[in-house]
């Protein structure tokens, strides 16, 4: 499927992979306010890739800055072994070989952005969030820069796999600008990695922050447990996002987990106290 800002996507038929099945929804909304759409988003379901970017830089530039950092993800990893092994365990501070794939990956698309705003001066100081999900037997690596989000939901608890990269907590105003990183601001950037396992049941939630401040964290948990059916998810949540005023673009992709078995990784991963998993989300190596 071609990278696009779509307003509406039909929900994919269930994919068998790995040894597990995923079915996935997803859409996105210019929002009430905004004149472009300058989010993306991305699904190789058959792989198990899933990205969403979040344009800043305002107009064509968010919107450029999104679609190349996304498109250097999906290009760098489609031409990789889709059926590379998650390994054994690492040493602490290590990550498995997917997770580190997908770190690089969302590293030289910081590059591509970086050199594309510095050899264009249309499109000076653009930048664009990213986070991403890379699935295979059982495990979910997540890759993120910005404040774009993941959830996971699962035993009727939504978790946040990811920490906003901006000062939005303390801005009432939750203004693009109190981002503290980004893509393609600076010709390095830091990538801040997550793995968990996730299960027969689970659903993860990737989306732009077009979404998680129009709609609260409660919110988007009933109507996972409502709904169920991960098309039928992003379409509510998006109307609840409009419906309550829609000041952003809106992008949301759900990705509900059909497989039949649980890895022994399960046993090795617990919620935190604040919310965050203790499987070391931190800066890449």
């Amino acid at each position: 499927m071609a990278p696009a800002a779509a307003h509406f996507l039909k929900s994919l038929t269930s994919i068998e992979m790995a040894g597990m099945r995923l079915r996935v929804g997803a859409r996105s909304h210019v929002g009430r306010v905004r004149q472009v759409n300058e989010d993306v988003y991305l699904l190789r379901a058959r792989q198990g890739l899933f990205v969403v970017c979040d344009g800043i830089g305002g107009g064509p530039s968010g919107e450029l800055a999104s679609r190349v950092a996304g498109d250097a993800i999906v290009a760098r990893l489609t031409g990789a072994d889709a059926d590379v092994p998650v390994g054994h365990a690492h040493a602490r501070g290590r990550y498995l070989p997917r997770t580190s794939m997908l770190a690089e990956a969302v590293r030289r698309s910081n590059e591509r952005v970086y050199d594309r705003a510095r050899h264009d001066r249309r499109h000076t100081g653009m930048g664009t969030t990213v986070v991403s999900a890379w699935i295979a037997e059982n495990v979910a690596s997540i890759a993120h820069v910005g404040d774009s989000r993941a959830y996971l939901w699962y035993r009727n608890r939504l978790v946040a796999l990811t920490c906003d990269h901006s000062l939005a907590s303390a801005n009432a105003n939750n203004d693009e600008s109190a981002l503290v990183r980004a893509l393609g601001r600076e010709p390095e950037v830091d990538v801040d990695l997550t793995e968990v396992p996730v299960r027969s049941g689970d659903y993860l939630i990737l989306c732009s922050d077009g979404l998680t401040r129009m709609v609260p964290e409660t919110t988007v948990g009933n109507v996972i447990h409502e709904l169920r059916e991960p098309q039928r998810i992003s379409d509510r949540l998006v109307e609840i996002a409009l419906g309550n005023g829609g000041v952003d673009n809106i992008t949301v992709i759900v990705i509900e987990v059909m497989g039949s078995w649980w890895q022994r990784l399960s046993t090795q991963w617990r919620p935190h106290a604040g919310g965050i998993p203790n499987a070391e989300a931190h800066p890449a190596d």
